[in-house]
């Protein structure tokens, strides 16, 4: 598979089920053993097991193989081996703890945004050839704290 493809595949994986600060690295010029690596959190043991079962789902839907879990029984970190991407899912405090950004993040690769997702927020994206457009991003609107009205106020 392709690895565009299979990163593309593993990161709509992990917002289908709400991962949190997904990260994707370019590894290719410190290891010959795989050429991603992605970094994402989940808020509970439950949510890690669940993220990376939807990872192993797509990724075999999508024709790649699963060379192996590990984690799973914990759910505090969660490593799926896809080959020629990793994929780490922890829980913030291990994530904070452990830095993995650190290791291997010198290189984050930019991702277009999926047609199908509301994702505006900053993301590393993978370097795209000269003939390819540009991903348009668009701006987040800040959200407005919500006005109470003068009915409400004289009603408490």
């Amino acid at each position: 598979m392709d690895i565009r493809k299979l990163q593309r595949t593993i990161v709509d994986a992990l917002e289908d089920v709400k991962a949190q600060d997904i990260r994707v690295f370019n590894t290719s010029h410190l290891t010959e053993l795989f050429d991603r690596v992605v970094v994402a959190s989940g808020t509970s043991n439950r949510q890690t097991k669940a993220l990376a079962n939807s990872v192993r789902e797509a990724v075999k839907e999508a024709g790649g193989d699963i060379v192996s879990t590990e984690g799973e029984d914990i759910g505090e970190w969660v490593l799926v081996d896809c080959g020629d991407a990793v994929v780490h899912i922890l829980q913030p405090a291990l994530r904070q703890y452990y830095n993995l950004e650190e290791i291997w993040g010198d290189k984050p690769v930019r991702l277009k945004l999926a047609a199908n997702t509301g994702f505006v927020g900053a993301r590393p994206s993978e370097p795209m050839d000269e003939d390819e457009e540009e991903a348009e991003e668009a701006p987040v609107a800040a959200k407005k704290p919500a006005r109470k009205t003068a009915a409400r106020k004289s009603a408490k």
